[in-house]
């Protein structure tokens, strides 16, 4: 994509009825430090409050307000699609970053230009409001974990374009798919030791709420072996 804006960072945040959390997660990007951003909130289809509690924030937030449900990765895309920085972010409207995250990812990115996507550590938390039996049910590992998911990212966007967008076929599992593509064509990983992001586990989690899409992890991993196997018979 041409005419990216140097060192702006582009946050892209899908929202599906998160107003008991968003505010939270959304304060935790403008915090901030020594970067400049752009924070791009899509309101996926919400029937709660969601769309209000971003549009509180003022000119703080772009927001794309999507009357239908996109899915995470359609909604994603649309952001992806508006987005003007050198580097892209994921962050989850239930999540937290720490301070000093994007800088000093930035930093790597800088420091080791071979690196295409940088990743960070979580922490893993139980959301307060839980009740006891439901927090017996969730699994939150105490330890901090490497954490190779969206809301830890910061990217090259040059990188993400030589992947393109989202597979919106996949209800769950599309990072996982962006990933596998990603590494077919040789980007290059690294993962910083130090924990900036902290995860909320609550009743309404993705992977709870989608249980029955999980079939999309086999049909994408099956996809990966398919791209592995032609890449070896050629």
């Amino acid at each position: 994509m041409s005419n990216l804006i140097p060192s702006l960072v582009s946050v892209i945040m899908p929202a599906y009825n998160a107003e008991k959390y968003i505010a939270e997660a959304i304060g935790s990007v403008l915090s901030q430090d020594d970067v400049s951003l752009e924070l791009i909130c899509i309101n996926d289809g919400s029937t709660d409050g969601t769309l209000k509690i971003v549009q509180s924030f003022g000119d703080k937030v772009t927001v794309i307000d999507s009357p239908v449900n996109l899915g995470i990765a359609g909604a994603r895309n649309a952001g992806i699609q508006v987005a003007r920085g050198e580097y892209i972010a994921f962050m989850d409207a239930d999540d937290m970053w720490r301070k000093h995250k994007l800088s000093r990812q930035i930093k790597q990115l800088t420091e080791y230009p071979h690196i295409d996507v940088s990743f960070t550590y979580v922490q893993c938390f139980l959301s307060p409001e839980l009740s006891d039996d439901v927090k017996s049910q969730r699994l939150c590992p105490a330890d901090p974990l490497p954490g190779q998911i969206p809301p830890t990212v910061l990217m090259k966007r040059n990188s993400f374009d030589r992947v393109g967008l989202f597979d919106s076929r996949w209800r769950v599992g599309e990072f996982v798919d962006w990933l596998a593509r990603a590494e077919s064509l040789g980007l290059s990983f690294d993962m910083l030791s130090d924990v900036y992001l902290d995860r909320r586990i609550h009743d309404t989690n993705t992977g709870v709420r989608d249980r029955m899409s999980r079939i999309d992890y086999v049909r994408i991993v099956k996809e990966a072996l398919d791209r592995k196997r032609k890449k070896l018979d050629i």
